[in-house]
């Protein structure tokens, strides 16, 4: 059946203004492959009569995208459609399928079952109330059970439905059904001590107690699947909690109004409830919740308001509403659980980007505590996590941030990683709580402050960071300049890869993940001497263009100059002073930069050296003449 454009806007309008003030369940079908999501979705779809794929206001004139009546579509074409979209490849990401019956709406996140997309699995679960975790009966509890349902309950689903499918290919075998259970529950137990578990045997090709019951389970007596569904509690644990609003953006349409809009995370609200604005913890009184229907006299978890307060106080985006009874904690170090999404694994000591509701700030992940595996459930030894897997490591952050634990609050204890330089999602993030360093650690004010150590010394603070591939000549060209600047009177100091691999560094191999935090050390001791007034020369390969743009941030404005030695790889191979690229290519040495690990040049150094047509002296002359041009060595 092809709808015209006339029709569509029909059936959309009528959807919405019949299901408008119906309760919304959001839930995840998850499993292994070919366990029957696809069936069973088709059939929910196909029996709740109302069928609305995708988002509502943007569906399209398309056989394959529109709403239609379910009495008029053949159901085994409707699941074939849903096995020809996994077949395109649609599988890489979670569709969202929305339906309607005479009870209730949902949204149901229909996730792919193979184990390389685990982390689209998690992106559904991260927003459901319940999880539909589909066994075959033939095959029973898999590895990929055990891993979905310790991701969903690690996001906070508390109500799994156990759903055995394919009962008709077991001949509808109590005794099959109830060992399954039992596996399932044994496994369970390990989960969490307050999960509700729904066991349901069915047939989703045959309808199966999908939406009736059969005889041919007559020795069942639970609900159906779309009973449970119907029926099960929504949102109360949100309802119960302590109110949040997490402020999406500040609403001041002229000088008379200045509301905060958001969707409250959880509790409820009234006018003259007393508040605070976290981080900075301004009280105030609530006047208003405004709606665009009017003004509302109470606004519970769920709903989408703005809120007007007695006072001025200090909130912008990123910031939360909440009770001033029983405040949100504000920390800038936390300990967290991760589920790393992206092929390139963890490198822990890099900077990623971490958003947490509306505010995103940057984060420096440190190397895991324990790995977690997902079928035995047991710690395991990691020092970095790779594609699915989850680990328990500590973050810091550049700036406090507002949180609740997870477990108590998954709106405001909830994040995502993202890489500073491909933008891409690489994490998925749990608070468990904030360090006790945090607030125990204070920064601690100087009356010598760096400013009068380097004007003691006549000099600017600078860091010169050479960068290029191994035989380059960066510690020549910095030994020169060195004996330049000790000429003239100048303090300075000089990190050298090498000497500190000696030393400070010497617990770190070559890996990326080591050579991540061989940076991050030597970029803290680089900041030291900074702020000692010190002219520091820095001679590191430091091959990725992320931890050099971290060490440039840690400095002041203008201090960090990047020296590129730019020498071509054939070139700096010919040389060859220490013999390690013939190693290298003999394969006695793993993770050598620009044979077997990557270099990644500097885009926009402040200098950069061609060491082929020019020797070490000269390189130290313009390296000088710069320092002098920009007032580094004073009068």
């Amino acid at each position: 059946m092809r709808l015209t454009d006339d029709l569509i806007a029909t059936d959309i309008a009528a959807y919405l203004e019949k299901h408008e003030n119906k309760s919304l369940l959001r839930f995840i079908t998850c499993g292994s492959v070919d366990d029957g999501k696809s069936t069973l979705i088709g059939r929910l779809l196909y029996d709740s009569k109302m069928i609305f794929e995708d988002q509502l206001a943007s569906l399209e004139a398309d056989s394959k995208k529109v709403g239609t009546q379910g009495e008029n579509i053949d159901f085994a074409l409707l699941v074939d459609g849903l096995a020809a979209e996994r077949e395109q490849g649609i599988t890489i990401d979670v569709a969202y399928r929305f339906f309607a019956t005479d009870k209730r709406k949902f949204i149901v996140a229909d996730t792919p079952g193979h184990e390389q997309y685990t982390r689209n699995m998690a992106t559904g679960a991260s927003t459901a109330d319940v999880a539909i975790l589909m066994i075959d009966a033939r095959k029973g509890i898999l590895t990929q059970t055990r891993r979905h349902s310790f991701i969903t309950t690690l996001l906070g689903i508390r109500r799994l439905v156990l759903a055995v499918n394919k009962m008709d290919l077991v001949d509808y075998d109590e005794t099959i059904f109830n060992d399954i259970v039992d596996d399932f529950y044994a496994f369970a137990d390990e989960l969490a001590t307050d999960l509700e578990i729904q066991p349901i045997p069915m047939s989703a090709l045959a309808g199966v107690n999908i939406t009736n019951h059969s005889d041919e389970t007559g020795w069942y007596e639970g609900p159906t699947l779309m009973e449970y569904l119907e029926n099960v509690p929504v949102g109360d644990h949100r309802l119960n909690a302590a109110f949040r609003m997490p402020v999406q953006w500040v609403n001041r349409p002229n000088l008379d109004f200045r509301g905060f809009s958001g969707q409250i995370a959880s509790g409820t609200v009234k006018p003259g409830d007393r508040v605070k604005s976290m981080p900075s913890g301004k009280q105030s009184t609530v006047e208003r919740i405004v709606t665009a229907d009017g003004d509302l006299s109470e606004a519970i978890a769920g709903q989408s308001v703005t809120l007007t307060l007695a006072d001025e106080i200090d909130a912008s985006r990123g910031d939360a509403i909440v009770t001033a009874d029983d405040p949100t904690e504000v920390s800038d170090q936390f300990q967290v659980r991760v589920l790393w999404m992206n092929e390139a694994p963890l490198l822990p000591g890099r900077r990623y980007l971490l958003k947490i509701g509306a505010k995103t700030v940057t984060a420096t992940v440190n190397a895991p505590k324990y790995g977690i595996d997902v079928n035995t459930l047991s710690d395991v030894p990691a020092k970095t996590l790779e594609l699915n897997q989850i680990g328990v490591t500590t973050i810091s952050l550049d700036q406090p941030i507002t949180f609740d634990p997870y477990d108590v609050n998954r709106n405001l204890g909830g994040f995502i990683l993202i890489d500073r330089m491909s933008n891409d999602t690489v994490g998925l993030g749990l608070i468990d709580f904030a360090l006790r360093r945090a607030s125990n650690i204070h920064w601690q004010s100087m009356d010598v402050d760096r400013n009068a150590l380097a004007e003691q010394k006549g000099q600017k603070p600078a860091v010169l960071w050479f960068t290029g591939l191994s035989g380059s000549g960066k510690s020549t060209i910095a030994n020169a300049l060195q004996k330049r600047l000790f000429a003239l009177g100048k303090h300075t100091f000089s990190l050298d890869g090498d000497n500190v691999r000696h030393g400070l560094n010497r617990d770190l191999g070559f890996t990326d993940a080591d050579r991540v935090e061989n940076i991050r050390r030597v970029a803290n001791v680089a900041k030291l001497m900074s702020d000692a007034g010190l002219i520091t020369l820095v001679s590191f390969i430091s091959p990725f263009r992320a931890e050099r743009r971290m060490a440039r941030n840690m400095m002041a404005d203008g201090e960090f100059i990047e020296i590129h030695i730019d020498t071509p790889l054939d070139v700096a191979e010919q040389r060859d002073v220490k013999g390690l690229y013939k190693k290298a290519r003999a394969g006695e040495i793993k993770n050598f930069t620009g044979i077997s690990s990557p270099y990644e040049a500097p885009e926009n150094p402040e200098l950069r050296i061609d060491t082929v047509n020019r020797n070490p002296d000269d390189a130290a002359e313009e390296i000088l003449d710069y320092l002098k041009e920009h007032g580094f060595l004073g009068a």
